[in-house]
């Protein structure tokens, strides 16, 4: 039996993996969680084979998650599960330790098959996934600058340009507004922009929000 953590903060989506994988007789999912504290708890107390981590999710978000996950049992099987598009947050993913990504829109087809890929050691990487590691690798001299931000400064330009004030940042993060600024501080530096007209600009350029 492969025993599964699931972690997503959306019900909806909890409910739809979950009758994909109770048709399924050797997998089953014991815990859910709805956020990242909430899953490390249920790790330091149960035993897993897989954990299905959502990349979206308040209080801690999923690559935090991961890094946790792994800083507490490196062995642990994860598989990433986005709304989001592999150019933005696959390879971010695969650096952190995690053994495949998964766009939720593909999941009713290639769950069950990536959960039994993972749990047999090997690595979930869809065509797309492939293509980007290889491009990180041939050129590495040659990366964009939103690929320089550290995971929270990339999850907090994708907020401001969607337009989320300082404090609605703030609030949903669960961080001081003074933080957030300075984040945006960093991002402007990074970037090489100046105001937020400028961050919108680039995301809508680079296509970083779907």
């Amino acid at each position: 039996m492969i025993n599964i953590l699931m972690v997503d903060d959306h019900l909806i989506v909890r409910e739809g993996i979950k009758r994909i994988i109770n048709d399924i007789p050797d997998m089953h999912i014991i815990s859910e969680a709805s956020n990242g504290n909430d899953a490390i708890e249920l790790l330091l107390k149960n035993t897993y084979d897989i954990v299905l981590l959502d990349i979206s999710m308040p209080i801690l978000n999923g690559l935090q998650t991961l890094k946790l996950i792994k800083k507490y049992n490196n062995t642990l099987p994860v598989l990433m599960l986005s709304m989001h598009s592999e150019e933005q947050y696959a390879m971010r993913s695969i650096k952190a330790g995690a053994s495949g990504y998964m766009t939720k829109e593909v999941a009713a087809k290639e769950l069950v098959s990536a959960i039994r890929k993972i749990n047999d050691g090997r690595k979930y990487i869809s065509k797309e996934v492939a293509e980007l590691l290889a491009t990180d690798l041939y050129h590495q001299d040659e990366k964009d600058p939103h690929e320089n931000l550290s995971d929270r400064e990339f999850e907090i330009l994708k907020m401001i340009a969607r337009g989320l004030t300082t404090k609605a940042i703030a609030a949903e993060l669960i961080i001081s507004p003074k933080t957030v600024s300075t984040y945006r501080s960093r991002i402007l530096e990074k970037l090489n922009i100046k105001s937020t007209s400028d961050i919108i600009h680039y995301v809508i350029d680079y296509k970083l929000i779907d």
